[in-house]
């Protein structure tokens, strides 16, 4: 007696057709989109799964492992995009600044108000745990980066103009650890009885400033030209 010929729900799953030149990289683009979005929408990366972006997108689970790893190095990709903007942002925050110092203090401050009014993001750039790190994202890929290598310019700038004194990669280093310190209070602590952020913010960044400047940088400040919040 020959088979019966299989029913619908017992024909074998169609292949898939294999994906045309820059298909992949498109469907890689839209992942990290649909991905960004839920992290955004959620507020909340255990709420962003796997399946949750997969179904976003219109394909199966394993199509996303075909691009990243995992979750962890997703979202670590997502937060890397954020990461390039924050540099677009404080390089329009000193655009037409001349002023050395107030071109720092401004970056200083953009810095601040990106991390707060992105808190997931920054939390998983900045604030997770070493193990969660991928093994693509080194620690030197930080350094590397464009706003960490503006910020290193922006200082050796001051320093060359003899505005502050210091060695630009320590003295970046310093200001970066500034900066991260208040934002990551900021998102962590935000029931914390703050008194006005904007005069914490000011406050913080001006110790620094302060402790930086050099003699002719002082008297040129206390002459009225230290720049204030905008």
């Amino acid at each position: 007696m020959s088979a019966k010929p299989p029913s619908q729900s017992e024909a074998p799953p169609l292949r898939r057709t294999r994906a045309k030149r820059g298909e992949g990289e498109r469907l890689r683009e839209e992942i990290l989109a649909a991905a960004e979005r839920l992290l955004i929408k959620t507020g909340d990366v255990e709420a962003v799964s796997i399946r949750a972006v997969a179904d976003a997108v219109g394909v199966t689970p394993p199509s996303i492992y075909l691009h990243f790893a995992d979750k962890n190095e997703l979202l670590w990709a997502v937060c890397e995009r954020h990461f390039n903007v924050l540099d677009q942002v404080m390089e329009r925050a000193t655009a037409g600044i001349d002023d050395p110092i107030q071109s720092l203090v401004r970056r200083g401050r953009a810095y601040i108000q990106f991390g707060v009014e992105n808190p997931e993001p920054y939390r998983i750039l900045f604030m997770s745990k070493p193990a969660a790190t991928p093994a693509n994202f080194p620690p030197e890929r930080m350094l590397q980066s464009a706003s960490f290598g503006h910020l290193v310019e922006a200082v050796a700038r001051a320093v060359e103009e003899g505005d502050i004194s210091g060695d630009p990669m320590l003295v970046s280093i310093s200001l970066w650890a500034t900066v991260h310190g208040i934002t990551s209070l900021f998102i962590s602590k935000p029931d914390f009885p703050w008194p006005d952020r904007e005069r914490v913010i000011d406050t913080l960044l001006w110790i620094q400033i302060d402790g930086l400047a050099t003699p002719k940088a002082r008297r040129r400040l206390s002459q009225g030209s230290r720049p204030t919040a905008t």
